[in-house]
């Protein structure tokens, strides 16, 4: 079976962090994604069918010991922060 929406985007922005003291939150974690979706030109499916899509594929959105990855952690984190003056 070829893989989820959440799973192609989790095995392309993220990697496992298990030793992390600063995991991504659910809130980070929703805002790489709408990142990802960008990147991909896809339309980001609301924050409640996310949540329930990472549990589906076992991450717990509160500790999820994951670290954010490739071209949609650099926009994510461009996008985050207001422009320099």
């Amino acid at each position: 079976m070829a893989p989820s929406h959440f799973e192609q985007f989790l095995d392309e922005a993220t990697v496992p962090d298990p030793d992390t003291d600063c995991p991504l939150g659910p809130d980070c974690l929703y805002g790489l994604y709408t990142s990802w979706c960008l990147i991909k030109g896809l339309e980001p499916k609301p924050d409640i069918t996310f949540r329930g899509a990472m549990h589906r594929c076992g991450v717990d959105i509160y500790d999820s010991r994951l670290r954010m990855t490739g071209p949609a952690m650099a926009d994510y984190i461009l996008s985050s922060y207001p422009p320099a003056a």
